[in-house]
């Protein structure tokens, strides 16, 4: 196993950090990674954000379903789905190009999330932690505002970075599914409620008679929260203002 595939293996969600510094020939170095990642055409459909401004960070951590660990990272990043520079610069050479639609929409969050994940990764070969906040999708409409962003340039990803405490780096990473369980060959394999059951018991480590309960108690934290309607209504927000 070389490096990169150990740091692949080893990297979790860091939500508490040291006090010490990221520097800016660190942030300069993930900032770099994330421009090198792939994207479609060469057309680099996303945008990135450095939140320095403490009141900024804070109005995120409020907004983001109260995580306070958000404000006092000493790196927090907004990937941005944005095809702005595209969209003005094909109609100042084209003019007469329609509106963007679902697609334009869809690619650029592709981009977006490619190059957040390399981030990710060149932090990690820093030593340095991170944490993705899919809260960010919340609050389109006040998050726009606040970001100041034009029409196609929408928050999609933001990652937190920081040098995780001892805590933090001892902490056991959660297990995930197998290959055998994720993938299958040529068409999807539609397991049956048995394979299924056997699929989540071996990587959550629970019984049988456990499983209900486990599932049960995430449903309601993930499913059946109140944060799920707000992202689902801010969702379908950006779909319409992107679109209309």
């Amino acid at each position: 196993m070389n490096q990169t595939i150990k740091e692949l293996y080893e990297r979790k969600s860091v939500r508490m950090y040291t006090d010490e510094a990221i520097t800016e020939e660190e942030k300069r170095l993930i900032l770099e990674s994330a421009l090198q990642a792939p994207t479609a055409g060469n057309m680099a459909l996303y945008s990135i954000i450095d939140v320095q401004d403490q009141s900024l960070k804070d109005e995120l951590a409020i907004r983001c379903d109260h995580q306070p660990f958000i404000a006092k990272a000493p790196l927090v990043l907004i990937f941005l789905a944005d095809y702005q520079k595209w969209f003005d610069m094909f109609n100042e050479y084209t003019p007469g190009v329609p509106q963007l639609e679902e697609s334009d929409l869809f690619l650029a969050t592709q981009d977006c999330i490619i190059a957040a994940q390399n981030a990710v990764v060149a932090a990690e070969s820093l030593g340095i932690g991170s944490c993705y906040i899919g809260d960010i999708l919340e609050n389109f409409e006040e998050n726009q505002k606040l970001l100041h962003l034009p029409k196609y340039a929408v928050p999609f990803v933001m990652v937190v970075f920081g040098r995780p405490t001892e805590q933090q780096k001892t902490r056991q990473k959660p297990k995930r599914f197998t290959v055998e369980d994720m993938v299958s060959i040529d068409t999807y394999h539609q397991k049956t409620i048995v394979e299924t059951k056997q699929m989540f018991m071996k990587q959550s480590g629970k019984s049988e008679e456990e499983l209900g309960k486990y599932i049960s108690s995430f449903a309601k934290r993930k499913f059946f929260a109140e944060f799920r309607d707000e992202m689902n209504r801010s969702s379908r927000e950006m779909l319409k203002h992107w679109i209309k």
